[in-house]
């Protein structure tokens, strides 16, 4: 009996040396270069190599930032967390597979001040599959002919998903004449609202398509330029739910199939200041779609220019 009390101690402390250290403690900001390695902590004076490494170390609602100028790899997101290369060239270059994957319950992400590369066989730039929003600013995607071949690929699952893109610039995606394109959103089970401004989507496939199959899609493409797209510059077809488009303040010119369409009774696209020329029609309607335009645009100058537009009354 004597011995119990010195036995229980000793089997107690090889107890705690057994245990494994704790983990280290992620990082709210974190760091990727050029030169940097993954088995670093992802400081700024140890940097990782590329985005998958930094976003194991950064805390959610965090923020990885990029050092220098570099190619940081293909990177899948399930957290709330925000990529920012401002003030650098931060790229991805993702031929045969997806750029960057969004896919977590909720999530807030921030894609910022990056080029993604396609490569000539990449699948989509950003693929959103789950996730509360998706905002991407002075973002260039290019090169994703292979796949889905989208720049933006936004399909959300459950809920209602956010996506802001603007100040960018959407090219050279998808495959002849009509496979995929620039910005593709497409509800399969959740709803969308989306707002495009200030950004070119240009020599796609197709510019921007919105396609219900589910859940409603609310979309305002504002203050853009779509251009010399493959066919359709704007393209909204509802086969399930409604659309409700709005196209405000936009040059839709030069593309070789039709400027503006709208495709299925429940969708409606609206007109409001904007100029459509130089497409092979202007605009047009198939399956009951609905155009309204506020008669302060210039339809014009097209090959054919379509479908008359009923006016949209101002309240």
């Amino acid at each position: 009996m004597r011995f119990s009390l010195p036995i229980a101690l000793l089997g107690a402390a090889c107890l705690l040396t057994a245990n494994p250290e704790p983990a280290r403690a992620q990082a709210s900001r974190t760091w990727v270069s050029g030169v940097g390695d993954d088995v670093n902590p992802c400081a700024r004076t140890a940097p990782c190599k590329t985005f998958a490494g930094a976003i194991s170390k950064t805390a959610a609602f965090g923020e990885i930032n990029c050092l220098d100028s570099g190619g940081f790899g293909a990177v899948t997101i399930t957290k709330s967390i925000t990529i920012d290369c401002g003030e650098t060239h931060g790229s991805i270059l993702a031929g045969g597979s997806n750029g960057i994957n969004v896919n977590g319950a909720d999530i807030l992400v921030s894609i910022r001040n990056l080029a993604i590369n396609g490569a000539g066989g990449g699948r989509a730039g950003i693929s959103f599959t789950n996730g509360r929003s998706l905002e991407v600013h002075n973002v260039k995607i290019f090169g994703f002919v292979a796949g889905e071949a989208q720049g933006i690929r936004f399909n959300p699952q459950s809920g209602t998903a956010l996506l802001l893109v603007s100040n960018s610039t959407i090219t050279i995606n998808g495959i002849a004449p009509s496979t995929g394109g620039g910005i593709g959103v497409q509800t399969a089970g959740g709803a969308a609202e989306v707002v495009i401004q200030n950004t070119r989507i240009e020599n796609n496939s197709v510019g921007v398509t919105a396609v219900t199959t589910s859940g409603a899609i609310k979309m305002t493409v504002r203050e853009s330029i779509v251009a010399t797209n493959q066919s359709f510059g704007i393209l909204s077809t509802a086969a399930g739910a409604a659309i409700n488009l709005m196209v405000e303040r936009t040059t839709v010119s030069s593309n070789l199939g039709t400027g503006v369409v709208s495709q299925g009774a429940s969708s409606m696209v609206r007109i409001d200041r904007s100029i459509i020329t130089g497409n092979a029609t202007g605009v047009g309607t198939v399956g009951g779609g609905v155009l309204r335009s506020y008669k302060n645009s210039a339809i014009n100058g097209n090959a054919s220019e379509g479908t008359p537009i009923p006016p949209e009354g101002r309240n």
